[in-house]
């Protein structure tokens, strides 16, 4: 039988991404209970909306508008706290790159602690890490030597990587119908495969994947014409 996979593609400049990675991390355990794989892949968000023709939220003066409430209700559903930095938006293809190199030349689990890594040194900490120096600084979270560093920042500039990068991101425009951030491809393990998007969509997700789930449950109240 084939394997039910969560194909994960996520961007550092993308809140709803961070949102998407630390809610799959806190159930990835039960996840992998009910035998679904989760890979994490950096793609450029900046690729997709280009590609697919789509528009930031924040250049479109409503959406904008909206997700100064949108973004503080997810937060509080997925357990975060920050304010937007003032360096909102960045231009991501650095440490997108650095992470693709991370991906391919790392252990498997690194590039989980790397993402992690990325997402919490520009949100939490509002630290801009489309520049080289900054990106080292969140890159020293995972990696205690500084020649590793030095090799994925290089890495992440190489001729291979940037159309590592390109490719990806092109793949999942054009094959998988991406046109945002946080986008998921996922198998059921019977040969099908469905795209999702967004943050907020997993309840469908679990229902594809056959995985038990409780989430949107009512509690308490009364039903009409009971005591």
């Amino acid at each position: 039988m084939a394997q039910k996979k969560i194909e994960c593609y996520l961007d550092c400049v993308s809140p709803y991404s961070y949102y998407a990675f630390t809610y799959l991390q806190a159930n990835k355990q039960t996840l992998e209970s009910f035998g679904v794989e989760i890979e994490f892949i950096p793609v450029f968000l900046g690729g997709i909306n280009v590609g697919s023709g789509n528009k930031p939220p924040w250049t479109l003066p409503a959406k904008a508008a909206y997700s100064k409430y949108d973004g503080k209700r997810a937060q509080r559903y997925f357990g975060h706290n920050f304010e937007i930095p003032g360096f909102f938006p960045i231009l991501s293809l650095l440490p997108q790159r650095a992470l693709t190199y991370i991906k391919k030349t790392h252990q498997k689990n690194t590039i989980e602690s790397s993402f992690h890594a990325c997402f919490s040194t520009m949100w939490n900490e509002h630290i801009d890490i489309s520049v080289p120096e900054n990106l080292a600084i969140a890159l020293s979270k995972v990696f205690k030597d500084e020649s590793v560093i030095k090799d994925i920042l290089a890495g992440a500039n190489a001729p291979e990587t940037k159309a590592a990068l390109t490719e990806t991101t092109g793949r999942v425009v054009k094959d998988l119908g991406a046109f945002g951030c946080p986008w998921f491809w996922v198998s059921d393990g019977k040969g099908n495969g469905e795209p999702f998007f967004g943050s907020d969509r997993f309840h469908y997700m679990w229902d594809f994947l056959g995985v038990p789930h409780r989430d949107l449950e009512l509690v308490g109240g009364k039903r009409e014409g009971k005591l």
